[in-house]
């Protein structure tokens, strides 16, 4: 998660609003008709960059029915709004429950929808990306891009992109194999990218 990672992941250790309770509300468009019209959500945040809203919100578009499943802690969700002016991130971080100690791993996942381009995305990190597909959609996997134990899976969407960055906290001494890094995540993504809708 390097490139808009860095800059957004400072902003958010300022801008996360440790919610260690349910979501906030969604504002929704309260217009009815006879027939019942959809609902559609306000992005948390927008900018005023000519880039495209962002209309995946990670904390409230990923069921924690889905997430606590996959063995993350859905119910102490952390919610982060990244404006960076010539872009924007929403961003929720969702720690791993609780493992064995050296026995199973834990897991944490830093999921961030941006406004940026999957080719803006590679530039700043094609040394550590490898262009694939999940779901038939254009994907990028990074490995290490902030040093060992570090992965993450970066889609296309029609207003950017969404990452997902797990960093694998060890239980044991040495060094975790590369090969380990992503282990299970794609699996994981490609669960749940239907949900991305975009």
């Amino acid at each position: 998660m390097g490139r808009w990672g860095h800059a957004a992941l400072g902003a958010a250790v300022v801008a996360v609003v440790s919610s260690c309770g349910p979501a906030p509300a969604p504002e929704v468009d309260d217009t009815t008709t006879e027939a019942a019209a959809p609902t559609t959500r306000t992005p948390r945040i927008v900018d005023d960059s000519g880039r495209p809203d962002i209309t995946f919100d990670p904390c409230l578009d990923l069921p924690d029915d889905v997430m606590t499943a996959a063995g993350y802690d859905a119910a102490h969700k952390e919610f982060a709004d990244m404006p960076m002016g010539s872009y924007t991130f929403l961003a929720c971080y969702y720690r791993g429950t609780v493992q064995i100690p050296g026995v199973l791993a834990r897991y944490d996942l830093n999921v961030m929808a941006g406004n940026v381009s999957l080719d803006e995305e590679l530039k700043k990190n094609g040394q550590f990306a490898t262009e694939i597909t999940i779901n038939g959609r254009p994907a990028l996997r990074e490995i290490g891009t902030n040093g060992d134990n570090e992965c993450t899976y970066v889609l296309e969407t029609n207003f950017g992109i969404v990452l997902f960055n797990r960093l694998y906290h060890k239980d044991h001494t040495g060094p975790v194999p590369q090969n380990e890094w992503c282990a299970g995540l794609d699996d994981f993504v490609a669960a749940v990218e239907p949900l991305l809708k975009a």
